[in-house]
């Protein structure tokens, strides 16, 4: 007898984004409150049961036109409507996901009295420049987030199927005697740049899911990691 969805989602711990929103045949970013709530609302009725946590999706996006301190008012305004919903008991926590982390770091330090959020998710792993590692290290370090706070998403850059990902051999970054494939090897050190301790990844495919879960367990030479850092990071 098949188990409908409905009957496991309270298995799950769901996580989910608001604020990109669909307008006509496009999309678009917004911080409004009024916007948030309804989007948090809607979600907590599709799923039945409330997310464990609700990210802001790149408010960075939303915030880039505006005068710093504009910019952070608004930005506060839309993180006091996200901890309403959490004392509303829509969602259990919220974060902040942020595409580029260095915009909204400029926006934190243009004012006070900010919510803080409990997560944040930014974009990790080995295809990520020394300038867009330092601002997602940055951002952390402004809300003054744990590692246990901190996820990191896209860290293939989007696709597995580069070259880069199935062919480069990355033994040199793992402690020895450890067996793996390149993805897998890609994907432990993801971890590591910046420093998290949550992937967002895709989960369309059984088997790839099943070997990056595998991937966790590698264990990773940290003084190896700490010397790709400052090879990226030294002037050519």
């Amino acid at each position: 007898m098949a188990v409908a969805a409905g009957d496991l989602i309270h298995e799950f711990t769901i996580s989910t984004k608001v604020g990109y929103f669909p307008v006509g045949n496009g999309n678009y970013h917004s911080l409004r409150r009024w916007n948030l709530r309804q989007a948090i609302e809607q979600t907590v009725r599709d799923l039945a049961v409330p997310p464990a946590v609700v990210f802001l999706h790149n408010p960075e996006q939303s915030l880039k036109a505006l005068h710093p301190a504009q910019a952070h008012d608004y930005f506060a305004d839309a993180c006091e409507e996200l901890e309403r919903a959490v004392d509303a008991g829509l969602c259990g926590a919220w974060g902040v996901a942020a595409w580029e982390p260095a915009p909204l770091t400029n926006v934190l330090r243009a004012g006070s009295d900010c919510p803080k959020p409990s997560t944040l998710m930014v974009r990790v792993g080995l295809s990520l420049t020394a300038e867009q590692l330092d601002a997602g290290e940055s951002l952390g370090w402004e809300l003054n987030l744990d590692a246990d706070q901190r996820w990191g998403m896209s860290p293939f850059s989007g696709s597995t199927s580069d070259p880069t990902w199935t062919t480069t051999d990355l033994s040199s970054f793992l402690e020895p005697d450890q067996h793996h494939t390149p993805v897998q090897a890609a994907f432990r050190l993801a971890f590591e740049l910046p420093h998290c301790t949550r992937l967002a990844v895709g989960s369309g495919n059984e088997q790839h899911l099943s070997e990056l879960c595998a991937a966790t367990q590698l264990e990773v030479d940290l003084g190896a990691v700490d010397k790709y850092r400052e090879l990226i990071t030294t002037p050519g």
